[in-house]
């Protein structure tokens, strides 16, 4: 064999080993967390499109749409209310901290509250931030399933002069229709 034939036949050994070996690694290499622990799908129940009304009924307060995102890793929020007002959220789970967070931003405040599933609820508490009057207060959200398929999500706000939580909102979000996954 001369020099140049076994520099091919070696270079062809060579990129073969390369191929088995990353070939190899790819089946051995777990999931991506976010597919394989079972914590990134607790507020899957949340996933759709909603039309949204007061929880002791009423007129439509507005609709919204939760989507998954980035291979599951995220839910989206994209709120609109009957006048046309937005609102949109990120809520993602941290498996560093092991807690849920939500940070919505709207025109004219901002929530940034984190928890997780208590008691068959998604439960996150933190603050609320009006822009305007550049002040913060507790803040806490619920959102529970129920058997007819509905979320309810109630918010709270801390009143610093009552001393007592007051309710910010409480809605009943009723699937209009599936979204699709994006996991």
């Amino acid at each position: 064999m001369n020099k140049s034939t076994y520099f091919a036949a070696a270079l062809v050994a060579s990129c073969f080993a390369a191929e088995t070996s990353t070939a190899q690694q790819q089946s051995q290499t777990p999931p991506p967390p976010c597919t394989a622990d079972e914590k990134f799908r607790d507020f899957d129940f949340w996933i759709g499109t909603w039309e949204v009304t007061p929880w002791a009924g009423g007129a439509v307060a507005g609709h919204n749409v939760i989507a998954p995102a980035e291979g599951g890793c995220l839910l989206t929020e994209n709120w609109t209310n009957v006048q046309g007002g937005t609102g949109r959220s990120i809520n993602f789970y941290n498996p560093n901290t092991g807690k849920w967070r939500q940070v919505w931003i709207a025109g004219g405040y901002s929530i940034d509250i984190e928890g997780g599933l208590k008691n068959g609820s998604m439960a996150l508490e933190g603050s609320i931030f009006y822009y305007g009057q550049k002040n913060t207060a507790p803040f806490k959200g619920t959102w529970t399933p129920q058997e007819d398929g509905s979320v309810r999500q109630h918010f709270e706000q801390f009143n610093p002069e009552t001393k007592e939580w007051a309710t910010w909102f409480d809605g009943r979000y009723v699937k209009t229709q599936n979204v699709a996954s994006n996991n």
